[in-house]
């Protein structure tokens, strides 16, 4: 007779839904995941991303073993020890750093692979206990980061979109990357025929389901918020009341804004002056308007000015003072993620470098001391991380001793001396919250560890007292380490056994804040590059380079092609089908061209964080992308510009 079970858990992915399933288990084995039909946000439904995120536990090429390299740095090439030997050999080398190099020359590196408190943040504990260096950044977020800490509010309870009478999408496929949000854009279209309005350089899927598109140059959007400004100040239907309130800086903003009337804003940013002028109307008399900005318009050197330009629209406007009126770029529940981590452990005055300067940190001679000893988890920097080509040419030093605690033989694991294989979600506890509702959530392991996969807590548990590490901090189980990051109010064994518990913090009021807002932005205009600006949002069927590797994503997702602009195209004689190569100084790499208007001019498109194996989908377009960030420290990734050139059919042959 068959042993059946069902066992709730939640997905781990970087994304804002993170959404509550259900593992069937069939005698020791993980059958499907689904949905959880009872839970707010997912409602039954999980995304085609992770509908059958069995199948990666499963997976034939997955790592169940330690490994240590014996070929090149990159090549790929490993051979199979034990976990004493692996652990031991990290010990050595990275005690040896230490006594040649101080603590300092260690650093951890790790994002959102995975958003487990213990996956995320059990392994931190390591290196603030050696006293290594310190990392901060954000890869993705670092534009709305910086304009939180300054005190603007950034986001509100989702739910309460339902009660918006006019939504602006702006910069956010919600269909492919959080498409559970998109149920309270439905919401407020039936209960008050709230309009739609997406603002995005390509016609997306979402786009496609607006009442309207507005399709705008990438790198202009703080320009068209700043003239949508100048629009409602000019003809007197901006609230002044609510942005003298909340504005430390009102008549310098009213004279940036008076600088951008709609017809100089409208040649900038690629439309026509009437369009500024009536969204800025329309914004102006909702009651309420929510402007919902994705992470993509903020992936260039204007990040800060672009969020910036939104809360002083969302103010300018009051929206604010109503229910499902103001701005969501991020939001989260009342959860201190970091807390996991110890950081208390680190020693006074401790160096901390910019994970999202890898590259450059790497490759840095004046660094002192150097990084000698580099451990990685939850991160594939050899493909999502700026200028690519500098962080692979600092990950092949011979000098440096990495480790990659891993799933998967991902680009950044080929570069590695030691791998280690780690558990997937379904084999382990963790507490996940997510950054685009309130919900927090539970994952019960639904199964023992496949092969010899560990925990990153059992990781951590094993390596502490090989470096004599003996606070009882380093030998606490998954579950307490998760723990650490709950508010006082959530009971850690009710969260378990229902799953999930919503954990909302109080909405924000800018009006009856004591800080003041900086509203005036400090760099508007784009740069003036030559060639066409290279966009690389997220694919459907991956989560940045999570799935790469998975069949079924991939055969859904397709080959890598370069979305082109018509007239583009029509300027540089090339069509529909070819085959060319993008490069630029940095790089270069080649792919199938598609001709169409679901892009701008000017602008050309690649989706996905593609891997370099197999060869015939070796589209890495960070290879291509500068070493650029904006002043709060966000990549400038879409400041990529390059040209597209037509391959000889010899060449292709």
């Amino acid at each position: 007779m068959v042993s059946v079970s069902e066992v709730v858990g939640c997905c781990p992915l970087d994304c804002q839904d993170t959404c509550s399933w259900v593992a069937r288990v069939e005698d020791g084995h993980v059958t499907s995941v689904t949905g959880r039909r009872d839970h707010p946000f997912t409602r039954g439904v999980l995304c085609a991303k992770v509908n059958d995120f069995q199948t990666r536990t499963y997976a034939n090429d997955r790592l169940l073993h330690p490994l240590r390299r014996t070929g090149p740095k990159g090549s790929g090439e490993f051979e199979r020890i034990d976990w004493n030997e692996a652990l031991d050999l990290i010990a050595d080398r990275f005690l040896g750093v230490i006594k040649s190099d101080g603590p300092e020359a260690l650093m951890p590196l790790y994002y959102l692979g995975t958003m487990g408190t213990m996956q995320r943040h059990s392994l931190r504990r390591i290196f603030t206990g050696l006293g290594a260096s310190n990392i901060h950044g954000e890869v993705c977020g670092a534009s709305m980061a910086s304009l939180s800490q300054e005190g603007h509010p950034i986001g509100f309870d989702p739910e309460e979109t339902a009660d918006s009478r006019l939504i602006i999408l702006w910069g956010v496929n919600m269909l492919a990357t959080c498409h559970h949000h998109w149920q309270f854009v439905k919401q407020a279209r039936q209960k008050h025929g709230a309009r739609v309005i997406a603002i995005d350089p390509r016609r997306t899927q979402t786009a496609r389901q607006c009442d309207q598109h507005i399709a705008i140059r990438p790198g202009t959007d703080a320009i068209f918020a700043t003239s949508m400004a100048h629009v409602m100040l000019a003809e007197g239907i901006a609230d002044l009341d609510y942005i003298k309130r909340t504005a430390s800086d009102f008549e310098e903003y009213c004279e940036q804004a008076k600088a951008w009337p709609p017809e100089r804003a409208a040649e900038v940013c690629g439309v026509e002056p009437e369009t500024i002028i009536n969204l800025a109307r329309e914004f102006a008399s909702a009651d309420p308007a929510v402007i919902r900005t994705g992470v993509g318009p903020q992936q260039n050197i204007q990040g800060e000015s672009y969020i910036r330009s939104l809360s002083a629209l969302a103010c300018l406007g009051g929206h604010w003072a109503k229910r499902g009126g103001g701005l969501i770029a991020e939001t989260n529940p009342d959860y201190d993620d970091a807390a996991a981590a110890a950081l208390h452990l680190a020693p006074a005055n401790t160096r901390s470098i910019d994970l999202s300067s890898l590259g450059v940190s790497l490759s840095d001679r004046s660094l002192l001391p150097a990084i000698k000893g580099l451990m990685i988890w939850g991160m594939n920097p050899a493909v999502t991380i700026v200028d690519t080509n500098r962080v692979r040419q600092g990950l092949v030093r011979e000098d440096l001793f990495t480790v990659a605690v891993e799933h998967f033989m991902t680009d950044t694991a080929r570069f590695a001396d030691v791998v280690l294989p780690s558990t997937t979600q379904l084999e382990h506890f963790d507490i996940v919250h997510p950054w685009g509702h309130h919900y927090i959530s539970a994952n019960n392991p639904a199964v023992d560890p496949v092969g010899e996969a560990k925990s990153h807590g059992e990781i951590m548990r094993l390596l502490a007292p090989r470096f004599g590490l003996t606070d009882p901090l380093f030998t606490e189980t998954d579950e307490q380490i998760a723990a650490h990051a709950l508010p006082a109010y959530v009971d850690i064994g009710e969260l378990k056994d229902i799953g999930f518990v919503k954990a909302s913090p109080p909405r924000p009021s800018p009006v009856d804040s004591e800080m003041k807002l900086k509203f005036t932005s400090d760099i508007l205009e784009p740069p003036r590059t030559a060639g066409l600006r290279l966009l690389s949002p997220k694919a459907h069927y991956f989560l940045n380079s999570t799935f790469a590797n998975m069949p079924r994503q991939r055969q859904s997702e397709g080959n890598p092609v370069v979305q082109m602009n018509s007239r583009d195209a029509a300027e540089s004689g090339l069509s529909d089908g070819q085959v060319v190569r993008v490069h630029n100084e940095r790089g270069e790499f080649v792919s199938t061209l598609s001709v169409t208007d679901d892009i701008v001019a000017g602008a050309i498109s690649v989706g996905g964080k593609w891997w370099s194996v197999p060869v015939e989908t070796n589209v890495v377009a960070n290879m291509l992308s500068p070493s650029l960030w904006s002043p709060g420290g966000q990549p400038a990734y879409n400041d990529t510009f390059v040209t597209v050139e037509a391959v000889a059919a010899s060449a292709v042959a």
